[in-house]
Protein backbone atom coordinates (compact mmCIF):
# COMPACT_ATOMS: atom_id res chain seq x y z
CA UNK A 1 0.00 0.00 0.00
CA UNK A 2 1.14 3.34 -0.79
CA UNK A 3 1.57 6.37 1.63
CA UNK A 4 -1.22 9.12 1.67
CA UNK A 5 1.11 12.44 1.81
CA UNK A 6 -0.50 16.30 2.37
CA UNK A 7 1.00 19.07 3.44
CA UNK A 8 -0.15 22.41 4.72
CA UNK A 9 1.48 25.91 4.38
CA UNK A 10 0.21 27.63 7.54
CA UNK A 11 -0.25 31.59 6.76
CA UNK A 12 -1.80 33.90 9.16
CA UNK A 13 -5.00 34.27 7.01
CA UNK A 14 -4.59 31.09 5.21
CA UNK A 15 -3.81 27.29 5.19
CA UNK A 16 -2.52 26.13 1.74
CA UNK A 17 -3.06 22.25 1.40
CA UNK A 18 -1.71 20.07 -1.04
CA UNK A 19 -2.42 15.88 -1.56
CA UNK A 20 -0.15 13.13 -3.36
CA UNK A 21 -2.27 9.91 -3.30
CA UNK A 22 -0.27 8.23 -6.28
CA UNK A 23 3.48 8.47 -6.48
CA UNK A 24 4.57 11.89 -7.76
CA UNK A 25 1.45 13.40 -8.76
CA UNK A 26 1.24 15.93 -6.39
CA UNK A 27 -2.43 18.31 -6.27
CA UNK A 28 -3.03 21.51 -4.73
CA UNK A 29 -6.60 21.78 -3.09
CA UNK A 30 -8.85 24.28 -1.76
CA UNK A 31 -7.16 26.67 0.76
CA UNK A 32 -8.96 26.71 4.41
CA UNK A 33 -9.50 30.58 5.29
CA UNK A 34 -8.43 31.40 8.87
CA UNK A 35 -10.94 32.60 11.25
CA UNK A 36 -8.88 31.59 14.29
CA UNK A 37 -6.52 28.60 14.89
CA UNK A 38 -9.21 26.28 16.74
CA UNK A 39 -11.19 26.63 13.50
CA UNK A 40 -8.28 26.04 11.46
CA UNK A 41 -6.79 22.75 13.39
CA UNK A 42 -9.98 21.56 13.06
CA UNK A 43 -10.55 22.45 9.38
CA UNK A 44 -7.18 20.40 8.40
CA UNK A 45 -7.69 17.22 10.80
CA UNK A 46 -11.12 17.20 8.69
CA UNK A 47 -9.20 17.25 5.34
CA UNK A 48 -6.84 15.28 6.89
CA UNK A 49 -9.56 11.87 7.66
CA UNK A 50 -11.46 12.59 4.78
CA UNK A 51 -8.36 11.96 2.10
CA UNK A 52 -7.31 9.19 4.60
CA UNK A 53 -3.60 10.84 5.03
CA UNK A 54 -0.81 9.21 6.57
CA UNK A 55 2.25 11.54 6.74
CA UNK A 56 1.73 15.18 7.20
CA UNK A 57 4.60 17.52 5.01
CA UNK A 58 4.20 21.07 6.79
CA UNK A 59 5.99 23.88 5.62
CA UNK A 60 8.53 25.16 8.25
CA UNK A 61 10.23 28.71 7.92
CA UNK A 62 14.14 28.72 8.24
CA UNK A 63 14.43 32.57 8.45
CA UNK A 64 11.15 33.67 10.85
CA UNK A 65 11.67 32.59 14.86
CA UNK A 66 7.91 34.09 15.59
CA UNK A 67 6.38 32.04 12.77
CA UNK A 68 8.41 28.98 13.74
CA UNK A 69 6.94 29.35 17.24
CA UNK A 70 3.47 29.69 15.49
CA UNK A 71 3.79 26.67 13.71
CA UNK A 72 4.90 24.79 16.22
CA UNK A 73 2.41 25.50 17.95
CA UNK A 74 -0.79 24.67 14.99
CA UNK A 75 0.80 21.37 15.17
CA UNK A 76 0.12 20.47 18.37
CA UNK A 77 -3.58 21.76 17.99
CA UNK A 78 -3.81 19.18 15.36
CA UNK A 79 -5.26 15.96 16.27
CA UNK A 80 -3.32 13.40 13.52
CA UNK A 81 -1.99 10.20 14.28
CA UNK A 82 0.14 9.77 11.39
CA UNK A 83 3.61 11.01 10.76
CA UNK A 84 4.51 14.76 10.49
CA UNK A 85 7.34 16.45 9.04
CA UNK A 86 8.72 19.59 8.59
CA UNK A 87 10.13 21.16 5.52
CA UNK A 88 11.75 23.85 4.69
CA UNK A 89 9.12 26.31 3.25
CA UNK A 90 11.27 29.30 1.94
CA UNK A 91 10.86 31.10 -1.09
CA UNK A 92 7.69 28.80 -2.16
CA UNK A 93 5.28 31.12 -1.80
CA UNK A 94 7.44 33.48 -4.80
CA UNK A 95 7.69 30.52 -6.33
CA UNK A 96 3.78 30.38 -6.30
CA UNK A 97 3.43 33.90 -7.46
CA UNK A 98 5.49 33.40 -10.51
CA UNK A 99 3.62 30.44 -11.49
CA UNK A 100 0.43 32.19 -11.41
CA UNK A 101 1.54 35.50 -12.87
CA UNK A 102 -0.87 37.31 -14.31
CA UNK A 103 -3.87 35.62 -12.59
CA UNK A 104 -5.62 38.42 -11.47
CA UNK A 105 -7.50 37.91 -8.55
CA UNK A 106 -5.59 35.46 -7.20
CA UNK A 107 -4.49 37.17 -3.77
CA UNK A 108 -7.18 36.34 -1.39
CA UNK A 109 -8.58 33.22 -2.89
CA UNK A 110 -5.65 30.93 -1.63
CA UNK A 111 -4.65 29.47 -4.26
CA UNK A 112 -0.90 30.71 -4.10
CA UNK A 113 -0.85 29.45 -0.69
CA UNK A 114 -2.32 25.42 -1.82
CA UNK A 115 0.57 25.92 -5.02
CA UNK A 116 2.77 26.86 -2.33
CA UNK A 117 1.83 23.75 -0.13
CA UNK A 118 2.23 22.35 -3.69
CA UNK A 119 5.76 23.11 -3.57
CA UNK A 120 6.42 22.15 -0.52
CA UNK A 121 5.59 18.86 -0.88
CA UNK A 122 7.10 18.39 -4.63
CA UNK A 123 10.47 19.47 -2.42
CA UNK A 124 10.01 16.95 0.51
CA UNK A 125 9.03 13.96 -1.99
CA UNK A 126 12.05 15.14 -4.10
CA UNK A 127 14.65 14.44 -1.13
CA UNK A 128 13.20 11.79 0.42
Amino acid sequence: MSTKYASIDIGLKRIGLSICLQKGIVTPCPAILRKNRNQASRDVDSFLKEWEIDTLIVGYPKSSEDMKKRVNHFITLLNFDGDIHLQNEDMSSIEAEELIKGDIKYKRDGRIDSIAAKIILERYLVNN
